[in-house]
């Protein structure tokens, strides 16, 4: 029997797994020190890959984050998106996947996880899908079955969708219904207010 190729691992997949610093931002942690002694920290994320998350989502996938930090921007940016699953604080991955295949009633081979470190190795060699930045790690590269194009933070989030989606066969139709002006899962879809 063949090995699978990346694109019939793809096709199997109901769970997208995001690490965020390095996959959905470029990496930097941008901290501005108050008066108080605290900091406020800043992220950049891609409008490409919260545009591929609404895709992600009107296709039927579910979207999670995994990550190791605790950050107030990510659980910001996770609500602006609809993401199904917030998992912060992660420094063993394995444990939210783990919760997630049973919140889900899905196995590994369903799972697709982009990640660009060695913190995401022990997830990427077991899900059926494992994806690495184009900026990540080599031993991340190593491990993943797909790297994206383009780097963390401009636009390997949406690589990742488009990638999964083309191989389904429903990146178009999915594309479609996201410009039907009727469609009002599309009209709640990445609706952040900034600082509004």
């Amino acid at each position: 029997m063949s090995p699978l190729t990346p694109e019939d691992r793809a096709r199997r997949v109901k769970v997208l797994l995001f690490d965020v610093d390095g996959v959905l931002t470029n990496g930097d942690i941008t901290i501005i020190p108050g008066p108080d002694g605290k900091g406020t920290e800043v992220k950049s994320f891609s409008a490409h890959d919260g545009m591929g998350i609404s895709l992600a989502h009107l296709a039927g996938l579910k979207v999670g984050f995994v990550t190791k930090r605790n950050s107030q921007v990510v659980a910001m940016r996770a609500r602006d998106l609809k993401i199904d699953h917030v998992y912060q604080g992660q420094s063993h991955k394995m444990q939210a996947i783990e919760q997630i295949m049973l919140d889900e009633a899905c196995t590994l081979e369903d799972i697709a996880y982009v990640g660009d470190d060695i913190v995401d190795l022990p997830v990427m060699r077991v899900t059926g899908l494992a994806i690495a930045t184009a900026n990540a790690r080599p031993q991340t590269k190593a491990a993943a079955h797909y790297t994206t194009p383009l780097a963390g933070g401009f636009g390997a989030g949406r690589d990742a969708i488009d990638f999964i989606l083309t191989a389904k066969g429903l990146l178009e139709s999915t594309i479609e219904k996201y410009l039907d002006p009727h469609n009002k899962e599309v009209a709640k879809s990445d609706i952040g207010a900034g600082n509004m």
